[in-house]
């Protein structure tokens, strides 16, 4: 019988990758450990620790023989599990430091046992160096993907941050008017009606004053929800600064917003009676409609404060 040629050098070498791809990944998980130079490994068991390092070894092993750079394209299924790995990390109290790390640090344990094997398999000078650069551009790719993951959730926080009110989670002021403006635009093409509500909170200085602001802060919390609560997916709500908020409620009938204002007086009192809320919280409306009685966001809001304090000063009286 004939024996069985050897395989060429990368490809043995690549085999042999793959099948200590477990021990690979906790060698550069052991390098990590010394010296503290990824903290956050300390936290987790040996799994968690692990994390997708073998998977990615046996990737980096299959570039070793068969390079193919769509592997790492955004929106390969290789480039969603760095960014997955990279989010779990984060999740685990990782900083992005310590996610970079992580793969130089695999890098080098790759490239010491490529090393160690080099002359066994005969790998010639062309194949050491193609090792190389292929270790190096796919382990690159991988941290790219992670820095991406890390900094696209950063700038969607920052985004959210910039539009809404952080006591709250409801649109600020500024955002609130331009999405009502959009939806004023949207109305007048679509010949849809629109309500917009205005309320702010009565005595809501002696709640601070008796109660303390934290306790404020927790009326301004629980109303934000309650709005929330009570508007379709649709319709939008905002923090209008301090105590004020405003709602639009769009293809609305001209009673939709007395109607919304009634929910929230009743789930307020159901709300005091259950001891969640202050006795003295009650709030005060004004609610105006397009295009009826107003054809603009400016109008609607003039509209709206107005008889919000007129109903402020009726029940005061």
């Amino acid at each position: 019988m004939g024996s069985r040629p050897s395989p060429p050098p990368l490809e043995e070498l690549a085999t042999e990758i793959q099948a200590s791809a477990w021990d690979l990944a906790l060698a550069a998980v052991e390098e990590g450990l010394v010296d503290d130079q990824i903290p956050s490994l300390q936290r987790l068991g040996r799994l968690g620790q692990l994390g997708d390092m073998p998977t990615f070894i046996s990737e980096l092993a299959r570039e070793l023989v068969d390079p193919r750079p769509e592997r790492m394209r955004r929106g390969s299924p290789l480039a969603a599990q760095a960014r997955e790995h990279a989010r779990q990390r984060e999740a685990y109290g990782f900083a992005p430091r310590e996610i970079v790390t992580e793969f130089l640090l695999l890098r080098r344990v790759l490239w010491t046992f490529v090393a160690q094997r080099a002359g066994r398999l005969e790998l010639s000078p062309d194949e050491v160096l193609a090792v190389e650069q292929r270790l190096n551009a796919t382990v690159d790719r991988l941290v790219t993907e992670c820095v991406v993951a890390y900094f696209d959730r950063a700038t969607s926080e920052l985004a959210h941050q910039a539009r809404h009110d952080q006591l709250t989670g409801l649109l600020h002021h500024q955002a609130f008017v331009r999405e009502l403006e959009l939806e004023l635009e949207r109305a007048a093409r679509y010949g849809h009606g629109l309500s917009l509500v205005f309320l702010d909170l009565d005595g809501f200085k002696q709640i601070n004053d008796t109660l303390g602001h934290p306790a404020g802060d927790r009326v301004l919390q629980r109303l934000g929800e309650l709005l929330r609560e009570s508007l379709r997916g649709s319709d939008l709500a905002g923090r209008m600064g301090g105590d004020e908020f405003a709602a639009y409620l769009v293809e609305a009938d001209e009673e939709a917003g007395a109607r919304l204002l009634a929910r929230l007086s009743d789930r307020i009192d159901e709300l005091i009676a259950a001891e969640e809320l202050p006795v003295r919280c009650s709030f005060s409306g004004g609610v105006a409609h397009f295009p009826d009685e107003a054809s603009d966001a400016d109008g609607l809001f003039r509209l709206a404060d107005q008889r919000l304090y007129e109903s402020k000063r009726a029940s005061a009286a």
